[in-house]
């Protein structure tokens, strides 16, 4: 009888163990592409972007991915942002050099597509776009062009933008840019303050528009991040409320260094103070949770969580069930959604913050 308790116990355990330590489910895109945009909208609707032209669409909450008909001339493209409103409607941006960062529109669940915007400077390159699809209002940010950051506005879903490099305070440190590593440099939060973050040799920043009377006034705050070379600063920034922000990255090149890999602040980005337990390594997306109040970040070599608003950051490990890599080789978010190289999709399992 007590062997036969035991043995009760031991399941009921290994069953809560394993509850536990689930995170990523493994999805099939049918695609090989490098995916680096993803955007959830809910009930099940989610559209992801990458290379070769490829665009994404699921309309059944990631059980079956479809393959969208490519826009006219833009299989060379990378997609590495995307902006959906609904199952029908989206707007993807790619980067690359001069015309080859363009916008491009469907209203019809992606069997068509209109050209919407080609990136008018020689030397330009779009990083991110960010679209409020209640109230229509869009941001798009670029790469320095003569010393300033190329920042577009628009008022109709992003269908028409207007340059806005006639704001205040967007002048580019030397060597400094922002990454077009998620579509997440870029960010706007409850108050429509918008803002982005950036990254160089001289240290990540956050170029703040917070000022109701101005909205065209930026300034720029320092971020606690690892500097030292092109490729190392900030990637990613996620505002929680109109107080609570963090912001992820360190170095693209050293993956697995965890020193200045994620930062927050709790008034609204005017200060910063570094992870006290920063995530496991290089990060380029972060994203929260508003059902289970945690923060999740991924990277190439894993995943990690925080349930103290960026203060602590703690790593999730596949169960003995999943694939030994299902934490790894990420690139985006947009929960419960995670892209990444290959073709790589992975949803949420539910329970994972509750451990």
């Amino acid at each position: 009888m007590f062997g036969m308790r035991l043995l009760a116990i031991l399941v009921s355990l290994a069953g809560s163990m394993h509850v536990a330590q689930c995170q990523w489910e493994i999805q099939n895109s049918g695609s090989t592409a490098d995916l680096r945009g993803i955007h959830s909208v809910g009930q099940g609707i989610a559209w992801a972007s990458g290379t070769e032209g490829t665009v994404l669409r699921t309309a059944n909450d990631g059980e079956g991915w479809q393959r969208c008909a490519t826009p006219p001339g833009a299989d060379h493209l990378d997609f590495r942002g995307i902006q959906a409103f609904d199952a029908n409607t989206v707007i993807i941006m790619s980067s690359g050099t001069g015309p080859l960062s363009r916008l491009y529109k469907t209203t019809d669940a992606c069997r068509t597509w209109k050209l919407v915007a080609t990136n008018p400077d020689a030397d330009g390159f779009w990083d991110a776009i960010v679209i409020n699809r209640f109230d229509k209002e869009g941001y798009l940010l670029g790469d320095p062009v003569n010393g300033v950051f190329r920042y577009r506005q628009s008022e109709d879903m992003g269908t028409t933008w207007q340059n806005a490099t006639a704001s205040k305070g967007l002048e580019a440190l030397p060597q400094e840019g922002a990454f077009a590593a998620s579509n997440s440099a870029l960010f706007v939060d409850k108050r429509h303050a918008a803002g982005f973050v950036t990254g160089g040799p001289m240290g990540g920043r956050l170029l703040l528009g917070n000022d109701e009377s101005d909205r065209s006034r930026f300034h720029a705050v320092p971020l606690p991040l690892t500097a030292g070379s092109a490729t190392s600063g900030a990637y990613s920034i996620e505002s929680r409320d109109h107080h609570v922000l963090v912001v992820v990255g360190g170095d693209y090149m050293r993956p697995n260094n965890s020193s200045g890999t994620a930062a927050y602040s709790h008034d609204g980005g005017e200060h910063w103070r570094p992870s006290r337990t920063p995530p496991h390594g290089y990060r380029s997306a972060v994203a929260y949770n508003e059902t289970t109040k945690t923060w999740f970040t991924v990277g190439p070599n894993g995943t990690d969580i925080s349930s103290d608003d960026g203060r602590n950051w703690r790593a999730l490990h596949p169960s003995v069930s999943e694939p030994p890599d299902a934490d790894q080789h990420w690139n985006a978010l947009s929960l419960p959604f995670v892209v990444g190289p290959h073709g790589r999709i992975g949803k949420l399992r539910p329970g994972v913050a509750r451990r």
